[in-house]
């Protein structure tokens, strides 16, 4: 998942036969409020709507999933920290899932 500019897109994929191949994808533009995000809540938004949109392939997935990001600070979002208001409702919505970011 990406947020670049005023729009998020995203990818979803799955490894088969040594492969990539594209289960789903996604691409729509931000509402005007939230274009005033600061760019790592963009890259997490990008994240919880997501898993969001793809939750049936994802929330009982028997492995790990991966989720790639540009983003290094959402590295430490899971880790004990301060949060605000709206990512405490994205850290619980994300409690859901068992991946890697």
């Amino acid at each position: 998942m990406d947020a670049l500019g005023h729009v998020l897109r995203g990818v979803l994929s799955q490894r088969q036969e040594e492969r990539w191949k594209l289960i789903a994808f996604s691409f729509r533009m931000m509402q005007p409020a939230k274009r005033n995000y600061e760019i790592y809540n963009k890259e997490l938004l990008a994240i919880v709507e997501a898993l969001t949109k793809w939750r049936q392939y994802l929330l009982d997935a028997i492995e790990k999933f991966e989720i790639w990001t540009d983003h290094e600070n959402l590295k430490n979002f899971r880790k004990p920290q301060k949060l605000n208001e709206r990512q405490v409702r994205w850290y619980l919505k994300l409690q859901d899932y068992d991946f890697i970011l």
